[in-house]
């Protein structure tokens, strides 16, 4: 069953394995990722299998290039997305080692000219975002130079969402606000400064601040689908791509360096380390399953520590098996992949007992968004679904054509009997839902994303 998205399927092309471990079930993980690839028509994934800090398996599938039909390779360089907040965050603990920053300085101490809103505002809220600080707003210039002292009176000109503390919103201007205030500190480039001080000690070799003027030896290219068709990705400003809520370049071997490195304390004592991983307390006492610059879960009784990345066409996941010692880590060039979902389903076939459980459905408080849905479903079904129901952006993304085979894919499904809601989320003003939902011939997962007016910003459908 295929995904109102992702309608063809694309011819994958199995690259280069490196230092194997006999007892890795590798035909079955190469099973898993090409049926993924296929099923959501991802050009090109790297992953990397690390045990105990030593790598076990490395390889590439599918392509880098679509247009030059050139290989993924473990040597392939994808770009970090959010992955990147972690090394912001071992650059800020360095930072405090070094007695240059306190967790608990207000950032005003740091930043000149900052508003009056941030005194509160410490370098502990920043890295857990619960700074208040939002995300990029929906009129942000992306394709805009900007200098970092304009970058920061323009996130200065956003009124903070909540009190410093109160909750945790995720927050790329707070980690972009941290790579700026990395740079006044140290009177470094961000960039320069992992590079001297993580990326040559950890071994990782190609790691780098992004930039598309320099040539870069594997470089491969991010894409998106639009109306289920590949497109490139989207072009932002050179300065936009040296920001310290991402913006590298890595290769799974890179991951893999950086993965043993915090097994000992070549870059960070291991009580700075556990301080990361130590989910944030509130203002309240409750806390949050985040540290800094990592997320913090558990599966199964197991530990989980990760993050996952986006953007530009590119997604990235590391995930760290705490207890087993094991770290997947995934490199991909589709914007619409999930790449937390599919590490933790190549984890789940190294080890059935990593296997996410499956997600249980949660109290429905909105009952007349899942009517909208149902609606909605209905209409895309019929071919009536109206673009005025939708954000401009999304619409134009979806008519005619996805529109079209959406329909056709609804058709096969037969009856819908059942509507589970699994999640709600919100972010950068926009409603997040996730849903299962239970045809006549198929369980399908859906997400729903509704912007403050009620508009559809986002509809995904794909197989369970």
């Amino acid at each position: 069953m295929k995904p109102i998205n992702f309608i063809a399927s694309l011819l994958l092309t199995a690259a280069f394995a490196v230092a194997a471990f006999a007892q890795l079930p590798t035909d079955k993980i190469d099973a898993y990722v090409q049926q993924e690839m296929q099923s959501k028509r991802i050009p090109g994934v790297a992953i990397a299998i690390v045990r105990n800090g030593e790598l076990a398996y490395a390889k590439g599938y599918g392509l880098a290039s679509v247009e030059h039909k050139v290989a993924v390779k473990p040597e392939t360089i994808f770009q970090s997305g959010s992955v990147g907040k972690q090394f912001a965050a071992t650059a800020v603990m360095m930072l405090i080692a070094d007695g240059k920053l306190a967790l608990d300085d207000p950032i005003t101490k740091h930043l000149k000219d900052a508003p009056a809103a941030w005194e509160k505002i410490t370098v502990r809220h920043l890295l857990t975002h619960t700074s208040g600080m939002t995300d990029y707003p929906p009129n942000f210039d992306y394709r805009r130079d900007w200098t970092e002292d304009e970058l920061l009176k323009e996130i200065a000109k956003i009124s903070p969402a909540f009190a410093p503390g109160e909750k945790w919103s995720y927050s790329n201007m707070g980690y972009v606000t941290l790579g700026i205030l990395i740079s006044k500190v140290t009177g470094k480039f961000y960039g320069e400064f992992l590079q001297e001080r993580i990326f040559k000690p950890a071994g990782m070799a190609t790691a780098r601040i992004i930039s598309e003027a320099d040539i870069v030896p594997n470089r491969s290219s991010g894409y998106r689908l639009v109306n289920g068709e590949l497109k490139h990705q989207a072009w932002v400003s050179p300065a936009l791509n040296t920001t310290g809520d991402g913006s590298l370049y890595l290769t799974v071997l890179d991951l893999a360096k950086w993965d043993a490195a915090l097994y000992g304390e070549k870059l960070l004592k291991r009580a700075s380390l556990d301080l990361m991983w130590t989910p944030v307390k509130l203002n309240d006492g409750k806390t949050a399953p985040y540290g800094f610059g990592w997320s913090l879960n558990e599966v199964r009784g197991q530990r989980l520590i990760e993050h996952g990345g986006s953007w530009q066409g590119f997604k990235s996941a590391i995930a760290r098996y705490m207890n087993d010692k094991l770290t997947v880590i995934l490199l991909a060039n589709l914007a619409q992949v999930d790449p937390s979902a599919f590490a933790h389903g190549v984890a789940g076939v190294i080890n059935p007992s990593l296997a996410p459980e499956p997600p249980k459905p949660i109290e429905d408080k909105e009952p007349q968004v899942t009517a909208k849905l149902q609606q909605l479903l209905k209409e895309l079904t019929a071919g009536t679904a109206k673009p005025d129901d939708f954000t401009p952006e999304f619409a134009a993304q979806l008519f005619p054509v996805g529109a079209k085979e959406g329909s056709k894919m609804l058709k096969t499904l037969g009856t819908l009997s059942d509507v589970a809601l699994l999640r709600r989320s919100e972010r950068n003003r926009l409603q997040g839902y996730s849903y299962r939902l239970k045809f006549e011939k198929a369980i399908i997962k859906c997400s729903l994303i509704l912007n403050a007016a009620g508009k559809v910003a986002g509809l995904n459908l794909e197989p369970e």
